[in-house]
């Protein structure tokens, strides 16, 4: 059986990459970044798209998974890795700090909101599960041009 998210992130991703970032549907507008992140068991490279707000120099994402009771396998994968990973940013690819902010962080509150209120089908998200969601930051260790 096909893999219906695979087959819909890889049209994305071809998408954002002929674009320079810019998509179109239910992403028109928005700003993602295309997260790259090793399987730490399998060793395969995986390409993510999601909907990026930013917090300064920061790109903040969201592991809501469309609000499933557990994080989506890139949260763990980012989790478990060396602290940095590769983003494509428009037409850049830059590599980035991660940081996994969880809850029961000082800081989760405040990029919770920022995500949230940039991408405000979250709450809708959060009302299907008891889980609360993952913010990871991504701080390019280069600038953005």
């Amino acid at each position: 059986m096909p893999d219906r998210n695979a087959d819909a992130n890889a049209h994305v991703i071809d998408e954002f990459r002929a674009g320079a970032g810019r998509v179109g549907g239910v992403f028109a507008g928005k700003q993602l970044v295309l997260l790259h992140h090793i399987g730490p068991i399998s060793g395969r490279e995986y390409v993510t798209p999601l909907v990026a707000a930013t917090d300064g120099d920061a790109y903040l994402v969201c592991g809501t998974a469309g609000g499933a009771p557990r994080d989506p396998a890139w949260v763990g994968n980012i989790e478990v890795g060396p602290g940095t990973t590769t983003i494509e940013v428009g037409g850049q690819t830059l590599q980035a700090q991660t940081t996994v902010v969880r809850p029961s962080d000082s800081d989760w509150a405040r990029l919770y909101e920022i995500w949230a209120t940039y991408w405000p089908d979250a709450r809708t998200y959060q009302t299907r599960t008891s889980r609360q969601f993952p913010v990871i930051r991504l701080l390019p260790l280069t600038p953005a041009a």
